[in-house]
């Protein structure tokens, strides 16, 4: 007579390898690398402003860019944005203009240094090392061994049942 299903051994399936997790990290940071790096592709000089502008901040605004902005303080800053483009200057030289006259503040994203680059670089961090303890937790779990029923916890089990009136046998 073969066991009944809760006390038959464990299947040899495994899990994943550690090549397999490899892979799939290798796959996620090329995603990663590729996903962030910047459009090289040559741009109109309108799309040029609309995208500096976007990565402005309105001066008299709460959290509107100089884009999507209306107040006039923004469209004087988009006018310069074009003026400075059609003169040939870079995107940068143009930031760094207006981060001069209107201070650090006019920049949306924070620069990706210093204390300000934890703001970056910590959120990935954490969620790497979440993963990471899951992963350990899930791999601990799974090699416990299995609680087998015994004979006695069978006996317990019908002393219950005829105690509250189940004279249901299997």
């Amino acid at each position: 007579m073969s066991p009944p299903p809760s006390e038959a051994a464990p299947s040899g399936g495994g899990g994943p390898k550690a090549w397999v997790w490899a892979v799939m990290a290798a796959v996620v940071l090329v995603a990663l690398v590729v996903g962030t790096r910047p459009d090289d592709t040559p741009r109109t000089n309108e799309e040029r402003a609309h995208a500096l502008a976007d990565t402005l901040k309105c001066p008299t605004c709460r959290s509107q860019s100089v884009a999507d902005s209306d107040a006039p303080v923004s469209k004087e800053i988009r006018t310069e944005i074009n003026r400075r483009i059609e003169a040939g200057e870079t995107d940068e030289a143009i930031r760094d203009y207006l981060v001069g006259r209107f201070g650090e503040d006019v920049v949306l994203t924070p620069a990706a240094s210093g204390v300000t680059g934890l703001v970056w670089v910590l959120p990935v961090v954490l969620l790497v090392a979440g993963a990471f303890g899951l992963a350990v937790a899930f791999r601990r779990w799974r090699r416990r061994s299995p609680m087998a029923v015994t004979d006695d916890d069978r006996a317990l089990v019908e002393q219950a049942r005829r105690a509250a009136g189940d004279g249901h046998r299997p």
